[in-house]
């Protein structure tokens, strides 16, 4: 029988969750199988993220509109694409790669390629009759492992650009540990309910940010963590033993060039990359973290140097804005000694295959590996089979609240449930 090539590629402007505009693809076959894929979009994104599309147009969505994009699949990327074979998706990614021709795919845009690669990813599996994460495992060479189940880290409390609180530190998390997905799960949903309890007794604000954790006003970033620390009391669990907590700055977003200082919020404390990392050391200590992500702003290799070595045996020390799940600047991050984990947003290379090799790159380093969501999400649950199929250490996929958040949760629940089944 012959390979089916693809016969459409075609597109549709959707909404994210914040409401902005983002691009879907749908790839069909000559047999009639069809894949789509929704992509995700950022608020604190690095400068050196691969670029997303936008119309620019003030008269539809302030400017946010995808529609350029969403043209450039049906007219540029379908031309392209059809008539070829989906068996080997990364050969698809390498042709849209070299249909733009920029380095931060400038020309076509980083969301029109990407929901394309996706889609197709999410085709080739179906076409070979596997799920998508076992496709990923085999067909991207990371069979040499058995598939497990990443652990999450779930950002209960939302601070930075994610929300109106006020803490200058974007993400407190915590990372249950259990010896089952399920269990995790359990542990975090628990924590978060008794945090939610805590802020109702104290009369604080309930309301969720954009991924989904609490986002109180409070009077110190270390508040975040000593409520989060009661709520891991009142719940029975100890931290260390059943929890530990960790934390995404987004150092970036308050950095003063003009001082070349960190001002801290809402305390007003301003910091040398020295002194912050000081911080970081003493939080560590004290609030059981056991992560720090983006600790220092995205160009500051030598302070990231400084930073692992004061940081990196006690902590996980994590490149996101530093990275970009760029392959180069990861290799140059490997070079300098800078970080010893990095956070995988395929969205911010723009392709499926790059995302990978950022991966195979990180672990023949010995770097931990985390899989991650945007703040802008949709209910697509791709980055679940993602992470399963590479064998990543960790995923961030938010709260235990939003829809967008639950859809990967529930899918890699739906993952564990197979894979335990495969054992039998």
């Amino acid at each position: 029988m012959p390979t089916p090539s693809i016969s459409k590629v075609t597109a549709l402007e959707i909404l994210d969750s914040r409401g902005n505009p983002t691009v879907m693809a749908k790839v069909e076959l000559s047999n009639g199988m069809e894949a789509r894929a929704g992509v995700p979009s950022g608020a604190s994104t690095g400068r050196f993220e691969a670029l997303e599309l936008r119309d620019n147009d003030i008269n539809r969505y302030r400017g946010r509109g995808t529609r350029k994009a969403v043209d450039n699949i049906k007219t540029v990327i379908h031309q392209a694409l059809k008539g070829k074979s989906v068996d080997d998706s990364s050969q698809i990614d390498r042709i849209m790669i070299d249909l733009d021709g920029t380095e931060y795919k400038s020309k076509l845009g980083a969301n029109a390629i990407l929901a394309v690669s996706l889609a197709c990813a999410r085709l080739a599996a179906k076409v070979s009759g596997k799920p998508l994460y076992q496709y990923i495992h085999e067909h991207y060479g990371f069979s040499d492992q058995p598939l497990r189940l990443p652990e999450p880290m779930m950002n209960i409390m939302n601070g930075g650009k994610h929300s109106d609180s006020g803490l200058s530190i974007q993400e407190f998390m915590v990372v249950p540990h259990a010896p089952s997905f399920h269990e995790r799960v359990r542990i975090g949903a628990e924590i978060f309910m008794a945090l939610g309890d805590l802020l109702h007794q104290q009369r604080l604000s309930k309301l969720v940010g954009d991924e989904g954790g609490y986002a109180p006003r409070l009077d110190a970033n270390t508040k975040a963590f000593e409520m989060i620390l009661e709520a891991i009391h009142q719940t029975n669990y100890k931290p260390i033993d059943d929890v530990t907590l960790a934390i995404d700055a987004a150092a970036t977003v308050f950095y003063e060039a003009d001082l070349n200082q960190y001002r801290l919020m809402p305390e007003d404390s301003t910091y040398s990359a020295d002194k912050l990392v000081d911080l970081y050391k003493e939080w560590t200590e004290k609030y059981f973290l056991r992560s720090v992500e983006d600790g220092l702003r995205e160009d500051d290799w030598n302070g990231w140097k400084m930073m692992t070595k004061k940081l990196g045996g006690k902590a996980m020390v994590v490149g996101d804005d530093l990275f970009v799940t760029n392959p180069s600047r990861l290799r140059e991050g490997i070079k300098k000694n800078a970080a010893n984990a990095i956070i995988i947003k395929p969205n911010q290379i723009g392709t499926m295959t790059e995302a990978i090799e950022a991966t195979k790159l990180a672990q023949q380093n010995h770097y931990a590996v985390i899989v991650a969501h945007r703040s802008g999400e949709t209910i697509d649950d791709f980055i679940a089979d993602l992470a399963v199929g590479v064998n990543a250490d960790y995923i961030k996929t938010g709260s235990l609240s939003r829809g967008e958040r639950m859809a990967k949760y529930n899918r890699l629940l739906e993952i564990e449930m197979e894979l335990s089944e495969w054992k039998k």
